[in-house]
């Protein structure tokens, strides 16, 4: 019961968190950009191509993903948006550096680590999937998440628009 009480506490945090952020894309609520100033950031610094297509995903990952891992619903669906969004916020903002303080992936690696313990462990008694009886086949479930996770993070990857330089090469002209 005490597993039980603490998944349910970890899933409403995080889970709200996430809904926030996702809500944060896609409506421009809680200070957010809405989602024509995350498709202009993801388009523009991310390079991210079509952009409108993976703010959507962004959003929705986080929106979504957010919702169902809060109420414990169809998991591993919830946390495994969850952990495609920290991937690619990972690989595209904060790699190569660890502490928030110093724009690290810090918080985002927390983050897809409780999802992914969420995922892998179920989320719990006090959860919808308890309550209506509904249990997707572990691991292959997670399984299969992760490997198109990481098939939408490396077509993320490869389909980015050419990096620009705003240094002008020796001996051209402008």
């Amino acid at each position: 019961m005490a597993i039980d009480l603490t998944l349910l506490v970890l899933r409403l945090v995080v889970g709200g968190l996430f809904i926030g952020h996702g809500a944060q894309k896609l409506f421009g609520w809680f200070g957010g950009y809405g989602f024509a100033g995350t498709r202009g950031f993801m388009g523009n610094a991310l390079r991210l191509r079509p952009a409108g297509l993976w703010t959507a995903l962004a959003g929705l990952s986080e929106f979504g993903g957010g919702l169902l891992f809060a109420v414990g619903l169809l998991s591993p669906l919830g946390p495994l948006g969850i952990i495609a969004a920290m991937l690619m916020a990972i690989l595209l903002l904060h790699w190569g550096r660890l502490w928030v303080t110093e724009n690290g992936m810090e918080y985002p690696l927390v983050a897809l680590t409780a999802a992914a313990a969420v995922a892998l462990s179920g989320p719990g008694a006090y959860s919808l999937d308890a309550a209506l009886g509904i249990a997707l086949p572990a691991p292959a479930t997670f399984i299969a998440g992760l490997v198109a996770v990481l098939a939408g993070t490396l077509t993320a990857l490869a389909t980015r628009a050419p990096a620009t330089s705003d240094v002008t090469a020796p001996g051209s002209t402008t």
